[in-house]
């Protein structure tokens, strides 16, 4: 599905069960899906397969990722903020959850704290933090100057990886990387990434489920409780065993199964 939203044509993943009946929606709030930094929805197919038959599931192609189209600006953590809140108003969305990945968790957060009609849980996995990315000088350095490079996304993949992916999903997410626009690329690298939104945390109000990659060694559980965990009320910290930093392609049963015990929580 494409829709055009704040004057770009974004791609939407959609699976699942679309009903009007409200008490459905009320018990099965929407799922709504956002990618980790050189992703697209794809990387949530293996999660929304073991979730479809019980959830209306949306994955959003970020703004110059996957197949959304891209533009010149907009690319700020409040731009990708402003696209989902035009998205959920275009498709009349009554009951939700967010579910954000590394990037998408930092959006997914800068959302939340806008406390937006709808919204009934948080779920963030190895989620960027509210403060600037814990990345090195030569890291950035290295992301920046190899963009478009296959050998040098393979590279990033199995470093953020603990286990071999399988090959195909391996693949899939090599063609997520090579096909993120070197506009939106950059841009997350140098202004997404850095930003400091933390003074807008605390005002996350709904129920939230923050989970870390076990053997992550830049979203650590550690990191992730000091720079989230500890400014909510409603929230709960997790680690996955045996995983790194690619938690919905490493472990996509375990994270099905975490969202559908955070719902349950909530409902």
């Amino acid at each position: 599905m494409k829709l055009k939203i704040n004057n770009a044509i974004l791609n939407i993943l959609e699976a699942g069960i679309k009903s009007d009946n409200s008490d459905f929606k009320r018990i099965h709030p929407a799922l709504v899906f956002l990618h980790y930094f050189g992703g697209s929805s794809e990387s949530w197919r293996q999660v929304i397969t073991q979730l479809e038959n019980d959830f209306y599931c949306l994955a959003l192609d970020l703004r110059g990722f996957g197949q959304s189209e891209d533009s010149e600006k907009n690319h700020q953590v409040k731009d990708y903020v402003d696209d989902l809140a035009e998205l959920i108003a275009v498709l009349k969305l009554e009951h939700y959850a967010l579910v954000g990945h590394s990037m998408g968790g930092k959006i997914a957060l800068g959302f939340a704290a806008r406390n937006p009609a709808g919204l009934e849980s948080l779920i963030l996995f190895a989620p960027s933090p509210p403060t600037p990315e814990p990345m090195s000088d030569e890291e950035r350095i290295r992301l920046l100057t190899t963009y478009g490079n296959r050998v040098a996304a393979e590279e990033t993949l199995r470093k953020i990886t603990a286990q071999p992916l399988p090959p195909e999903i391996f693949e899939q997410a090599v063609a997520d990387n090579l096909r993120s626009s070197e506009n939106a690329w950059k841009a997350w690298l140098k202004i997404g990434s850095v930003e400091d939104i933390s003074r807008n945390t605390a005002q996350v109000g709904v129920p939230t489920l923050v989970a870390a990659g076990e053997k992550d060694e830049s979203m650590t559980a550690a990191l992730l409780n000091s720079e989230i965990v500890q400014h909510l009320k409603k929230v709960k910290l997790v680690t996955i065993p045996e995983s790194k930093h690619l938690l919905p392609l490493e472990a996509p049963a375990v994270v099905a199964n975490l969202i559908r015990e955070q719902i349950s929580e909530i409902i």
